[in-house]
């Protein structure tokens, strides 16, 4: 049995071969004070910032890597146990952000086989996602890929099956929140939770200017006065709320174009820029990339499924990825 994971800061995908993806659900984990699981996933999730003192949700996984070992490993076992139903040991493949030590990548590797895989190998997620939104990497051409997670964001220019250019930075939706919880508490005297915060980019958030406002009533608790309040937002101030991690990742893609070889630069101004992950989903931030960059910038279609759908076509195609994969640690 085969099993692909995007092991993300936010959400974990797993992608089971012949069944495409079985699981999608937030890195999560509910543990009570004695160190005893509650819950895992969507159920973890609901209680984030409304659990009783006995219990505490907890994101195992901080800016793309292992922050918490033990927890890690039991979230694994149980994503890998409720994909496999079955008695064999799986295969796992497993995305790792491409900036990582090799101790983090050691720590991946062994918390899946310790959470029951048979073999565990690892994948860079600029290549996972550009595997998963059907990008050729194998020929000589060069692709530019954008992936923006829950903690990381990567940035490759992929060509000849390997990364030749990449900058992998830690901001990604999750900044995208705190920047929007921030802005509220500083503008406002608003505190907001992260649900709140995450709820607000959703549906309001924007990269770049738009013609019709989009408002919505934001609750959270006043600082002064200690009781709850409601406020209106617009589109607009959650841009300005958006400007600084924007930045860091226009900073880092420009970065990548500079450092990218001649010949690999024209194909880019050919076919563009791909844009994967969650935070690709942010309104009008490839238009912004375009703008800035003047490179067409595309979002992949399934964005938010590319890492998991790669990791598992390249277990399942292992044999042609092999020379891609991250080498043993």
């Amino acid at each position: 049995m085969k099993i692909g994971i995007d092991l993300g800061t936010a959400n974990i995908l797993v992608y089971v071969k012949g069944k495409g993806i079985v699981i999608q659900e937030p890195s999560v984990v509910a543990v009570s004070e004695d160190d005893h699981i509650v819950a895992v996933g969507d159920e973890a999730r609901e209680m984030i910032g409304r659990t009783p003192g006995t219990i505490t949700a907890i994101r195992p996984m901080k800016d793309g890597v292992i922050a918490d070992y033990v927890i890690t490993e039991a979230m694994l076992r149980y994503f890998i146990k409720k994909a496999g139903r079955s008695f064999t040991r799986p295969d796992v493949m497993i995305s790792v952000p491409s900036g990582v030590t090799s101790v983090e990548k050691r720590a991946v590797r062994d918390a899946a086989m310790k959470a029951g895989a048979r073999e565990a190998y690892l994948i860079e997620e600029p290549l996972a996602a550009a595997i998963g939104a059907n990008v050729p990497i194998s020929g000589p051409s060069g692709n530019l890929i954008i992936d923006i997670g829950g903690g990381t964001s990567e940035i490759a220019v992929i060509a000849l099956g390997g990364i030749v250019v990449s900058r992998s930075l830690r901001v990604g939706g999750n900044r995208f929140d705190e920047a929007i919880a921030g802005y509220i508490r500083k503008k406002y005297n608003l505190m907001i939770g992260d649900r709140t915060a995450e709820e607000v980019k959703i549906q309001i958030g924007t990269a770049l200017p738009m013609e019709r406002e989009l408002r919505m009533e934001v609750r959270g608790r006043d600082l002064i006065a200690g009781l709850p309040r409601t406020i209106p937002l617009t589109s607009s101030e959650v841009m300005e709320a958006l400007e600084q991690p924007l930045q860091q990742i226009v900073g880092s893609v420009r970065a990548v174009l500079e450092e990218t070889p001649p010949e690999l630069s024209a194909d880019i101004i050919d076919k563009g820029m791909v844009m994967s992950g969650g935070g690709s989903l942010l309104r009008n931030i490839d238009k912004l990339l375009t703008q800035v960059t003047g490179v067409p910038c595309h979002v992949a279609e399934n964005s938010l499924n590319c890492v998991a759908l790669g990791t598992g076509l390249a277990l399942e195609h292992f044999d042609f990825f092999k020379k891609s994969l991250v080498q043993r640690v």
